[in-house]
């Protein structure tokens, strides 16, 4: 299942630099400033400089926190990699974001 909460819409940013390398961004469906780099290696990582904006760049990076703390995974090993990049490809060309099986929220300091 989805979790809503992961799309939100992207805050009001500056205006766009003239020269400002455009993509329309497959999270928020509209021409958005692209990466400036191919984020991710091989054919996954084209996809993601080809079709996602900074701003929905950002919304992995806080996704993909949780989900290598969830999953307790080590950037530097393979398999760890290769997880990350099949939940990357869910969160951009699937069906979005999914939390970990038995996944609880943290509570709200307060």
């Amino acid at each position: 299942m989805a979790n809503e909460s992961c799309d939100p819409a992207p805050a009001q940013s500056e205006p766009v630099k003239t020269g400002t390398r455009m993509v329309l961004c497959v999270k928020f469906g509209k021409e958005m400033p692209g990466l400036d780099r191919i984020p991710w290696a091989g054919e996954l990582g084209k996809r993601v400089y080809e079709n996602v904006s900074k701003e929905a760049w950002k919304l992995w990076i806080e996704h993909s926190k949780m989900i290598m703390n969830e999953y307790r995974l080590n950037p530097v090993d393979p398999n760890s990699q290769k997880i990350m990049g099949e939940q990357m490809e869910e969160f951009f060309f699937g069906a979005g974001a999914k939390l970990p099986e038995g996944y609880v929220a943290p509570k709200a300091k307060g």
